[in-house]
């Protein structure tokens, strides 16, 4: 095999890119060796001592057919394979492997010595957590791939390997539980993945748009995690999960609604107690999304609604606004939104000093100024606080907030109650592999009310959901009936 002339091609797949190192070698029975790797991406020193130095002191009687011989016997890595043409050296080389070609001998061998730059798996800043495992997914596939079989030790995991992205190849890898998944669900995601055509993926939120079934929604349709224990829980229920190289995020579909009610700190606490405060989130959430419509619709439309004393009270709070109650909650609103995205953005330290000159200096500022009245700042401020009970829906939470509060200002309170039935009948329609998206209460399963709003211990929960497609539906004997 012509050397030079593969050398020579690489670097023109390559573009004579400055980080493609080749190192070229002899043999001591005369045999020439070349080596090839992406700088920067490959642990040279491991090369070194596992693959150049053996090479390099090879004997003239080991020469019989050298690249089986250092297959077989000289290079010490776990993943040795043959490279069946320049297109799957190219390909490999950009993961991480190292190409071996050999002077004498028709075949290219690849071996993998990357070495990525990764994180140590810590607590995710989106899900901390009271009691329970505080592992977070990394941005490296390998390490979260690692965190999911620590924990599902079972042959009928099965993992599927995808690439995706013209410009970046990037991994992407299908897990389910081969004996629960609904087979059904696991080939149309495949399908969605499969037909993905796009130069680059970044992230795994890259992938929402083409995984969800209805388009322009502002409603999620794919779950996504940051703990492998959640995503583990969901593998069991019979979901699929995808992982991103590069992403510490993990999708999994099918998804409800409900999931988000949900907290993983639920399963590792008192089961009344997790009760509890699934229908305080519910209760926050419904109060975050219909208060300031309420509010605008009673000064508006129903003043007579109100009790006379709270109603002096607001009164002599409004007095002298030049805004009229709608225009005063959107601009309050409005504000608000404003200060987040500003204080989410800026450095830490300088973002939390915006927060607080922000709610207290400015709000009390303009309160002072007679442009907002205090009940305004208050209510705003109380549905800003609420929307975070559920932080995956505190931005459609936020967006609803904002429908409501307009419908509020111009129909009433017969906006409010015509808004809360079209977004009900809405979400019914909404399906997600199979899934109703209310389920269980929307179509009403009774099986699956014990891990709903109510929380029942694990001892008790023999089933997994009828709401997600799955083909395994025990979870647990249950003695009581002797099955």
């Amino acid at each position: 095999m012509d050397i030079q002339k593969i050398l020579q091609e690489l670097k023109q797949n390559f573009n004579e890119t400055s980080d493609l190192v080749t190192r070229e070698f002899s043999t001591h029975s005369g045999e020439k060796v070349a080596i090839v790797f992406i700088d920067n991406i490959v642990d040279q020193l491991l090369l070194a001592t596992s693959v150049i130095k053996p090479l390099q002191n090879l004997n003239s009687e080991e020469k019989a057919d050298l690249a089986d011989t250092a297959m077989q016997q000289i290079i010490a890595f776990s993943q040795v394979k043959e490279a069946k043409d320049i297109t799957e050296l190219t390909e490999n080389l950009l993961s991480g492997f190292c190409g071996v070609i050999f002077e004498n001998s028709q075949k290219i061998l690849i071996v993998q010595c990357v070495k990525w730059i990764t994180r140590l798996p810590s607590e995710p800043p989106t899900s901390a957590v009271e009691k329970g495992p505080r592992e977070g997914f990394v941005e490296d596939i390998m390490s979260n791939l690692t965190l999911l079989r620590k924990r599902l030790k079972t042959n009928n995991l099965k993992i599927e390997n995808l690439k995706i992205g013209k410009e970046t190849n990037t991994e992407v890898r299908l897990i389910y539980l081969n004996d629960v998944a609904e087979p059904q669900v696991v080939k149309k995601v495949k399908e969605k993945l499969q037909a993905i055509d796009i130069d680059g993926v970044v992230d795994s939120n890259y992938l929402i748009d083409y995984l969800q079934s209805r388009k322009h929604c502002i409603f999620k349709q794919i779950g996504s995690t940051e703990k492998p224990d959640v995503v583990t829980a969901k593998i069991l229920e019979g979901r699929v999960a995808i992982l991103v190289d590069g992403s510490p995020i993990a999708l999994t579909v099918p998804y409800i609604l409900l999931e988000d009610l949900q907290a993983s700190s639920d399963y590792y606490s008192n089961a009344g107690r997790a009760t509890f405060l699934r229908f305080l989130r519910l209760f926050a959430a419904l109060i975050a999304i219909t208060l300031p419509g309420i509010y605008v619709a009673l000064l508006c439309y129903h003043i007579k609604a109100i009790p006379i004393k709270l109603l002096i009270t607001i009164l002599n709070s409004v007095q002298g606004i030049p805004l009229t109650p709608l225009l005063e909650v959107l601009f309050i609103i409005f504000l608000f939104e404003i200060l987040y995205e500003a204080s989410l953005r800026m450095p830490r330290y300088m973002g939390l000093a915006l927060s607080v000159v922000g709610a207290l200096i400015l709000g009390d500022t303009a309160v002072q100024a007679g442009l907002i009245s205090s009940p305004a700042v208050l209510i705003v401020a109380i549905t800003g606080v609420m929307s975070y009970t559920i932080p995956e829906q505190s931005n459609q939470i936020s967006f609803l907030r904002l429908i409501f509060t307009i419908l509020g200002g111009l129909l009433g309170i017969f906006g409010i109650i015509v808004g809360v039935v079209f977004l009900i009948g809405y979400l019914v329609n909404l399906d997600s592999y199979g899934a109703p998206y209310l389920a269980p209460f929307a179509p009403y399963i009774k099986a699956d009310q014990q891990d709903a709003l109510m929380h029942k211990p694990a001892n008790q929960v023999f089933y997994r959901p009828k709401s997600i497609p799955n083909i395994n539906k025990r979870r647990q004997k249950n003695d009581r009936t002797k099955q």
